[in-house]
């Protein structure tokens, strides 16, 4: 009877034993289980921080790129002002007196056609001393005006003027037939100033050419003079044209600055020139 009390208690206890190893087993499994979900939540818990701190990294490098890179507003352009803003009468640039020592016979000057004149003028004379059988005496004489105003996408006018005085004065140099062409420059006109002087042969007998291009700031001075002896009569003096050429090149010029006050400058703008794209005016020995 006592070893059958004895193994029963013992059979309790191993039974007691097993269920308490068993229990033990399941928590340790279940701990396990709960360790090895926390992992992965922790890994993708991380991984989106990561994500999410290089991101708003990323965004900030990146805003930070676009603003340092981002062009500041640059300023309007402008340029320098044109100093004279219009032009005289060109049929009354020259007084009575020069007029008479140029074409004494002229009654009066007969005006181009311009579509602006504060922007393009021209006047020309014509004289004819008819001496009968001894022969007459010619005389044509041409005054054309042009200013320039400042242009931002094209440049001031001075330099405009400048570009355009060098046209007229190569036109002048290389006109289709002269002979015994000769430049020589002009002082106290302008800014600068050349007279060229050639001979040419016509029907209507052998003329002398003076032709002065002055520019004074944004306006461009042409002077054509020329003359012949006709029917006989001698031919004039190339140097007593060339002198009287460039008395009257001084008055237009001289008329010029006192149209515009002495020529004072005003505010930059970059309004576009009317008559930038004007072309050069004809050689006068292309007109008589």
């Amino acid at each position: 009877m006592q070893r059958a009390a004895d193994r029963d208690h013992r059979d309790r206890r191993d039974r007691r034993e097993r269920r308490d190893q068993g229990e033990r087993r399941a928590r340790g499994l279940r701990r396990a289980l709960v360790c090895a979900a926390a992992v992965p939540v922790m890994l993708v818990a991380a991984g989106c921080s990561s994500s999410s701190d290089s991101g708003s990294e990323e965004k900030a490098a990146d805003s930070g790129t676009k603003t340092s890179a981002s062009p500041s507003e640059s300023p309007s352009p402008t340029v320098q002002a044109a100093v004279y803003k219009s032009l005289p009468d060109a049929c009354k640039v020259l007084s009575k007196k020069t007029l008479e020592d140029l074409v004494p016979e002229a009654k009066s000057g007969k005006k181009g056609s311009s579509d602006d004149a504060s922007t393009r003028g021209s006047c020309s004379w014509s004289s004819l001393d008819n001496n009968g059988v001894k022969g007459s005496q010619f005389r044509w004489l041409n005054i054309s005006l042009l200013r320039f105003e400042s242009d931002v996408t094209r440049g001031s006018g001075d330099k405009l003027a400048q570009d355009y005085y060098e046209t007229q004065l190569g036109d002048a140099k290389s006109v289709s037939g002269a002979k015994n062409t000769k430049s020589e420059p002009v002082s106290g006109v302008g800014g600068e100033a050349t007279a060229v002087r050639y001979d040419l042969k016509k029907k209507e007998g052998s003329f002398k050419q003076e032709t002065v291009v002055a520019r004074v700031e944004n306006v461009v001075v042409t002077l054509d003079y020329n003359g012949a002896g006709l029917a006989g009569e001698k031919a004039p003096s190339a140097d007593a044209l060339n002198k009287l050429a460039q008395k009257a090149v001084k008055e237009v010029v001289a008329a010029v600055a006192k149209e515009n006050d002495g020529g004072a400058a005003g505010t930059p703008s970059g309004a576009p020139s009317k008559e930038a794209s004007g072309s050069p005016s004809k050689s006068a020995s292309n007109k008589s």
